[in-house]
């Protein structure tokens, strides 16, 4: 059995490191044990064993450990969240600090590893690929949290959306309903980047999730926060809006 109190104080132990007055590391904190209990949700919703519930909930607690030195080293534009945070847990068999059972570390590293990937990797297990889907979709439940109370919180960035339009590209990707590859062109303060928050409702795996973010209401809370200044604009929205409920409701 694994001590979850004690891997949430050796993580808390870890994150004291990096400077918690930093709003992307205070978010990132606070998002990773958020995801951790959305993880033991949704666990125990898919009717896994308790021993798999244990190991479901650490991984959302350890899902963006590599997360952290994104906001304090100079990295690249092949730097991946997911990569790095499997090399932090494998150096100096860091992840022995959270679970000595070797029978699950392939689990909780792949399942890292995949968490922020476009794609899932191919010709993993059973049991691996379950976990994989698992911490991506927990992930994607508190983005969608954070979409409704801590994005475009402030005055300007709200603003910046409302009075933004559609890119081509999302106009074209949206309505394929699946997963849509970010560009780097797109801005979180602009509509594409509200509706790319959005759009990870598509790649969601259990309809278990799905009925998390329908009682929820995440996709209205976010749109009602809006008031977009362009007419056509808001038909766009209204008709991506009606997409996105009628696949939650499958």
């Amino acid at each position: 059995m694994i001590d979850i109190e004690k891997c949430k104080e050796e993580f808390i132990n870890y994150v004291k490191k990096y400077d918690l007055e930093k709003d992307g590391i205070k978010r990132k904190y606070e998002h990773s044990l958020r995801v951790m209990e959305d993880s033991k949700k949704l666990a125990k919703l898919l009717n896994l064993n308790d021993e798999e519930v244990e190991i479901a909930t650490l991984i959302g607690l350890l899902h963006d450990i590599g997360r952290f030195d994104e906001y304090s080293i100079k990295k690249d534009n092949n730097f991946d969240h997911g990569d790095h945070g499997v090399e932090i847990l494998k150096k100096d068999n860091y992840i022995l600090n959270y679970i000595d059972n070797e029978k699950y570390i392939e689990i909780i590293l792949k399942s890292i590893k995949n968490h922020d990937k476009l794609e899932i990797e191919k010709d993993l297990d059973e049991k691996n690929l379950m976990f994989c889907k698992l911490i991506r979709d927990s992930d994607k439940i508190d983005i969608l949290y954070e979409g409704e109370y801590i994005y475009w919180n402030k005055k300007e960035e709200k603003e910046n959306v409302e009075n933004t339009k559609f890119s081509k590209y999302m106009e074209k990707e949206f309505v394929k309903q699946k997963p849509i590859k970010r560009l780097s062109s797109i801005k979180n303060d602009t509509i594409d980047g509200l509706f790319m928050l959005l759009s990870y409702v598509y790649d969601i795996n259990f309809k278990e999730t799905l009925k998390i973010i329908e009682k929820e209401n995440y996709i209205n809370k976010i749109l009602d926060r809006f008031n977009f200044r362009d007419e056509i604009t808001k038909e766009q929205v209204n008709k991506f809006k009606d997409i996105l409920n009628k696949y939650i409701k499958g």
